[in-house]
């Protein structure tokens, strides 16, 4: 009997040796242990991208920025850019509406994305900041406007992709939209934003201090120091620990779609598959994958390269 519960004893051991060994293989290898994510894009800068619709059924991705709302603060009349998808001025772009809600039917979150690569705007104090999410809300969230750029269809937040102009108010900002989750109504309004990777961001470092920011797809492109290489590999993902730390809800790993898409960052998919997302996937607050753009990713696959192991 004791030579049998030794036998017993020996036989469980290497079965739960067996269950620990392939559990850090699938771990490390293919990505397919790990917090599942989702794939956000941005859309709105190159006609050839494809139509709003036609990007959301592809059910590529879960989250879709459109790009950008160029101009604001300073006094300036707020304006969105859709580079000829459709013009505002001439009200051009409220047929965007039903694609938008299209969209949302699919479990898809639309948000607006504000700033973006020119130097047409900025906050110049508290009260702008105010006026701003005021505009915002009215424009292309829940309040009214009998001027609304995209159509009577309700956004699902705002992404703050602040790459110019002064810093100081987008705090505010932040808050100030925030406030509208308790007007009301059942939507509640999120906020994301894009963020360089050198670790804090100059420019909306203080902004994500606030807490209030659901979604943060980091820009690891065009930033030698933090992207990912081979060769840099360790100051990549020390990169992307510190920002894995952010009050914050979600962290999203951004990468140029196709290496045109970005002067250096580029990730080959397979590469990413292999060496990257099995890492950052451990990562409580993983949150997916970010692509600029649409464009890019219409041109190389690489959405569709990488989704099933996001």
């Amino acid at each position: 009997m004791a030579r049998l519960l030794q036998l017993i004893t020996s036989l469980l051991s290497l079965l739960l040796l067996l269950a620990l060994v392939g559990a850090s293989h699938g771990r490390h290898r293919g990505g397919l242990r790990g917090h599942k994510g989702g794939i956000a894009i941005y859309w709105g800068q190159r006609v050839p991208e494809t139509t709003l619709e036609e990007t959301c059924r592809t059910k590529l991705y879960s989250y879709v920025n459109i790009a950008f709302l160029y101009k604001f603060g300073n006094g300036a009349t707020p304006e969105i850019n859709l580079s000829g998808h459709c013009n505002p001025l001439i009200d051009g772009c409220k047929g965007l509406s039903t694609e938008i809600e299209y969209c949302q039917s699919l479990g898809i979150k639309v948000l607006l994305s504000i700033g973006g690569g020119t130097s047409t705007y900025t906050l110049t104090s508290k009260h702008e900041a105010r006026e701003l999410a005021t505009y915002l809300w009215n424009n292309f969230l829940g309040g009214h406007s009998s001027s609304r750029p995209l159509g009577s269809a309700v956004l699902d937040g705002i992404d703050f992709d602040i790459e110019g102009g002064a810093t100081e108010y987008y705090p505010d900002l932040a808050r100030y939209l925030s406030e509208y989750d308790t007007k009301g109504t059942n939507k509640k309004v999120h906020l994301s934003a894009a963020p360089q990777c050198p670790y804090p961001d100059a420019r909306i470092g203080a902004a994500l201090e606030t807490g209030l920011f659901d979604y943060v797809w980091v820009q690891f492109y065009n930033n030698p120091g933090c992207e990912y290489t081979a060769a840099n590999a360790d100051n990549f993902f020390k990169a992307w620990n510190e920002w894995a730390s952010i009050k914050a809800g979600k962290v999203f790993l951004g990468l140029p779609a196709a290496p045109g898409a970005a002067n250096n960052g580029y990730v080959k998919p397979k590469v990413l598959k292999s060496k990257v997302l099995p890492v950052i996937k451990e990562s409580k607050k993983y949150g997916g994958v970010m692509l600029w753009s649409r464009y890019w990713d219409v041109e190389t696959g690489y959405s569709a390269a990488i989704k099933d192991s996001v």
